[in-house]
Parts: C-alpha cells; structure tokens; sequence
C-alpha cells in the first residue's frame, strides 16, 4: 500500500531534478520551504518532526535539496516530505507539500467499521504499523 498524502501523492516518486523543480515554482512565488520527517504518516498525524528551521531566507532550489538530502541521510527508513508556506492570508498557510522519499515497505491502513446506538456508525484508521511495531517510536 502507498501513502498518499499531500501533493503529487498518486504519481511515481518525485526525481531530484522533479524536486527542485517544484522547490522553484514555490520560491518564485515567495513561498519559503521546510523539510520534515516521520516514520506515523497516519492521517492525522499532520504534525511531523521539522529537520532544522523553516527556510524563510533561501531563494534557490538547492539549498532546500541539500536539506533534503540530509535529513534522508540521517533518516534513512523515514516518510520525508516538503513543505512550502504562503503568508498571504496573514498567518503561515501551507501552499504546497510533498513526499519526497518513502520506507522500502509502507504497512498501510485498515479501516474499522463498528455499528453502535440509533443505527450509526463510526469508523477508524488502524495503522498495520501498531501490529509488529519497530523502530525507536516503540523501543
């Protein structure tokens, strides 16, 4: 199963070259970047950790690849994703968000259905995840 959160989440994996690409038409617009990592993309976890500070200052591509680069260097087995910002609206409003690298194996999702009082319904997100969990989150 494949994560599909953010933009772009329903095509192939973003090149570096596709990265920097979207990286550009971002900071054209005035849209300063972040990078930011997790190894829960549950759905609602839209919080994940930040790699550095956000790049308010930056106006090429590169610099914000290179943090990419990095935080995918140090979080090898982690979800990665792009984050660009538009303070247009007076508060910082995400524009534009991406994943940018992936786990070789992405658990998934199941969604449990239970029926209770006056015929309704309710449903939740189990993650495969919580069954075999791994990593320094469960350590």
């Amino acid at each position: 199963m494949r994560v599909t959160q953010g933009t772009f989440s329903h095509l192939p994996d973003l090149t570096d070259d596709e990265i920097a690409a979207q990286v550009a038409y971002a900071l054209e617009r005035g849209w300063p970047c972040s990078v930011e990592f997790t190894d829960d993309p549950h759905p609602r976890n839209a919080y994940w950790e930040m790699w550095g500070l956000p790049m308010f200052d930056l106006a090429d591509p590169a610099g914000v690849l290179y943090e990419v680069n990095e935080c995918r260097r140090a979080y090898p087995g982690h979800y990665v994703r792009v984050n660009a910002y538009d303070a247009g609206y007076g508060r910082q409003t995400t524009a534009l968000q991406f994943i940018v690298q992936r786990p070789a194996v992405e658990p998934g999702f199941r969604l449990d259905r239970e029926e209770t009082s006056d015929r309704r319904v309710r449903y939740r997100i189990h993650p495969y995840a919580l069954d075999r969990p791994q990593g320094e989150r469960y350590a």
